[in-house]
């Protein structure tokens, strides 16, 4: 107990300091933005972009589909070019040939290797200065480089706009024509992406060879290559992280204790389920349907990278354009996984705790309406949104906001915010009168609350940015909420709760799972509350940003190192008594977690994790390979296997169907593996060596996404997308037989206790 309690106390301290560590972050990245400037004027005098033009330009790219089409500084989609690299090297190219038929009276590719040399130190010399002026915040461009940018901006608003000529290159971008309607928005959108670039190569003050991303992305002509703390704090996360792993098993293998022999049946056999845990039957059912809608939607997105605005020829793109697909996708695959989760609180509080607390059942049922309003709400004005586009205001508050993983207006965030403290307080009132009585599970059940406690409330981070905050302080608070809050708090919940489940089968010791968690939860959060800062390295921020985001990040995979020890241990549990095989399949879900927290988080995430790797891999394949393995595989198959062992407790058992179940799992994994390995693992290392070797413009561009290889890559993925579908088909067969099966009846004034 004392060593228990000593625990809880690093884990307080570790938690506290973290946070504050990654506050003070946010507060160097916020000083040290790439400023927006008032004005970009030619030596002239003359107005390139006016005052206010690049907050509009953000606002347009947002409410045209954002993150969902192409990427700025790496972080979105990847079908379309990352504007920021794009805009980079156009404008270089086209500066260069400025320059040589002014100086030489011919094209560049005509000139003799000593001209073309001198051409090419002048053109990083002018692109790398830095013209701000601090006192006017206005960015001076020589008369050379205004013509290059007044080039470019003029494809851009051809290309957000319906210009003829530019059609074939918006089918391989999936792009409908006139997404931006307004030519204020286009010319605006220009801005944006101007300044994206500009930040992009143009040295910070004071410093030679770095420019406000670090240098990202690749590009040669500009002089954009690594710098030298890039790779020397890849080195040293390696290195670290090496010895880390040494270290946990060199604990683990002192402190492993055996599990207790198993009763004799199952302890839940006779559990009667409350009222407001029958009324948790509906949010699995729903879990179901989300799964199988965003399903469809990644596979109507995968084959836009094929056919850009049809499938097999009917023009769906016009219905269903990329931005909403990816969107859905995107958004239902966080929404299918957190209601299980949130389902599975529901269900198991009462049980634990053997207690319905008066008017249960009606919050979880208007809870359950509430939540199902958000998320057709939010789908439905997105949808508008993106197809007509009545405007940026509209995106932000109502519509689609434009943000990878958290894309809905901003109205639908504060009202899923208050749904989420809504489920906090009935999860409360579920678990009080067990946080009150002192048992060996209090721990284990203080965790879950917790955690619980942290889902509800750092949701709120959504609410943190405006619709022209800076875009790196977007990024910081937009990383708060995906990596934090989707896989730190709900791991750490879906953990507790695992264990939870375990220590009342019996199959684990009280005590043991009470050390372990809270052993486990400090190792997890001292890498990963830091490790956030790996998704920040070129957005933007300040160097010291690499080398705290390389090094705790690191320190995420440690835990990794014992997961697949974890996964043989259920592997073991599952064996352990002929009862037991009635959750085989919740079990067999939770032993694919860990292959899958290998694979995917570990091996697949350390693959792109230190800054060299990402530096050329931000915006790649490598990304997709990685967020697939990691978000289905190992939060996918936990919220699956939570849903199964709850529905085992809901329905009849004679309703269970192993066979399939069975189709479900194994269709399911295999189909994951063959997606990532024979398709997007092969097509981010060729999209690697395209980066390495040219830059990053030539990876995203379409000459080489659409190249035969890259095209073949997405075919490759056929097979596993048809097998994984077919394992969507069986868990919705399974879950048609659940509800045609008879229901089980509630239980009048209480339940037996599972405690």
């Amino acid at each position: 107990m004392h060593t228990t309690r000593k625990l809880w106390t690093w884990l307080a301290v570790i938690f506290v300091l973290s946070f504050a560590a990654l506050g003070w972050v946010g507060n160097e990245i916020y000083v040290s933005a790439s400023p927006i400037p008032k004005a970009v004027v030619n030596s002239k005098g003359e107005v390139l972009f006016a005052e206010g033009s690049v907050q509009r330009g953000q606002e347009a790219w947002l409410a045209a589909g954002g993150q969902q089409f192409g990427s700025v500084w790496g972080h979105g989609s990847y079908l379309a070019p990352d504007w920021s690299a794009d805009w980079l090297h156009r404008e270089a190219i086209a500066l260069r040939e400025i320059r040589a038929q002014q100086q030489h009276g011919t094209g560049y590719a005509h000139l003799q290797a000593g001209q073309q040399a001198a051409l090419d130190a002048e053109l990083k010399s002018e692109m790398r200065r830095n013209t701000h002026d601090a006192a006017t915040n206005v960015v001076t461009l020589s008369a050379e480089r205004a013509e290059a940018v007044q080039q470019v901006a003029q494809h851009y608003v051809d290309l957000f706009g319906d210009e003829a000529s530019l059609a074939a290159l918006r089918e391989q971008y999936a792009m409908l024509p006139g997404v931006l309607k307004l030519a204020e928005d286009r010319e605006a959108l220009s801005a944006f992406f101007f300044w994206s670039a500009w930040s992009a190569t143009t040295d910070r003050p004071g410093e030679s060879g770095l420019s406000y991303t670090s240098n990202w992305p690749h590009e040669p002509l500009v002089g954009n290559t690594p710098t030298a703390g890039t790779g020397i704090w890849s080195v040293a996360s390696v290195i670290l992280m090496i010895g880390a792993i040494a270290g946990m098993i060199f604990f683990h293998s002192r402190h492993e204790q055996s599990d207790p022999l198993p009763p004799m049946t199952d302890p839940l056999f006779s559990l009667k389920p409350t009222p407001s845990m029958l009324a948790a039957r509906k949010y699995f059912f729903v879990v179901i349907a989300l799964i199988l809608a965003q399903v469809g939607m990644g596979v109507l997105s995968a084959h836009y990278a094929v056919e850009g605005t049809a499938l097999f020829g009917i023009p769906i793109g016009e219905i269903l354009p990329f931005t909403v697909s990816r969107t859905i996708h995107t958004q239902f695959a966080v929404l299918w996984i957190a209601t299980a989760w949130l389902a599975t609180g529901l269900y198991i509080a009462p049980a634990i705790a053997g207690h319905e607390p008066k008017y249960q059942k009606l919050g979880v049922n208007l809870l359950f309406y509430a939540l199902l309003f958000i998320v057709a709400g939010s789908t439905a004005t997105g949808w508008v949104g993106s197809l007509h586009n009545p405007g940026n205001e509209f995106a932000f508050w109502i519509g689609n906001q434009g943000l990878e993983f958290t894309s809905m207006g901003r109205v639908w965030q504060i009202l899923l915010f208050v749904g989420l403290l809504i489920w906090v307080a009935l999860l409360a009132r579920g678990l009080w009168p067990a946080l009150k009585t002192p048992s060996e599970s209090r721990g284990l059940i203080a965790m879950v609350f917790l955690s619980a406690l942290c889902i509800g409330g750092f949701y709120a981070t959504s609410l943190a940015w405006g619709r022209q905050t800076h875009y790196s302080m977007i990024e910081y608070w937009r990383w708060w909420l995906v990596h934090l809050w989707v896989e730190g708090f709900f791991e750490v919940f879906a953990t507790a709760v695992i264990a939870l489940l375990f220590t009342r089968l019996g199959l684990v010791r009280a005590a043991a799972a009470n050390t372990a968690i809270v052993a486990e939860t400090i190792v997890f959060l001292f890498g990963g509350i830091l490790g956030t800062l790996h998704h920040l390295y070129f957005t933007g921020t300040p160097t010291s940003v690499i080398a705290i985001g390389a090094m705790f990040s690191a320190l995420e995979v440690v835990p990794l190192a014992m997961i697949g020890v974890e996964a043989w241990r259920n592997y073991q549990r599952s064996q352990a008594a002929e009862w037991v095989a009635a959750y085989k399949w919740p079990i067999l879900c939770f032993i694919a977690v860990g292959f899958w927290n290998v694979v995917g988080a570990g091996l697949l995430g350390f693959s792109i994790n230190t800054p060299i790797a990402l530096y050329y891999m931000q915006g790649m394949n490598m990304t997709a390979a990685h967020g697939h393995a990691a978000l289905f595989g190992v939060y996918g198959m936990l919220g699956i296997g939570l849903m199964l062992f709850c529905l085992r407790g809901l329905f009849p058992r004679a309703a269970w169907s192993d066979r399939l179940l069975a189709g479900t799992f194994w269709s399911l994994n295999i189909g994951l593996a063959m997606m990532v390995f024979m398709s997007l693992v092969p097509a981010g290392i060729g999209q690697a060596w395209a980066s390495i070797t040219h830059g990053v413009w030539f990876a995203r561009s379409p000459e080489f996404v659409h190249s035969a290889l890259m095209e073949g890559f997405v075919w490759a993925r056929v097979p596993g997308d048809i097998v994984f579908a077919f394992g969507t088909l069986f868990l919705a067969l399974f879950a048609c037989k659940l509800l045609g099966a008879r229901k089980a009846a509630p239980v009048a004034g209480g339940v037996r206790q599972i405690a």
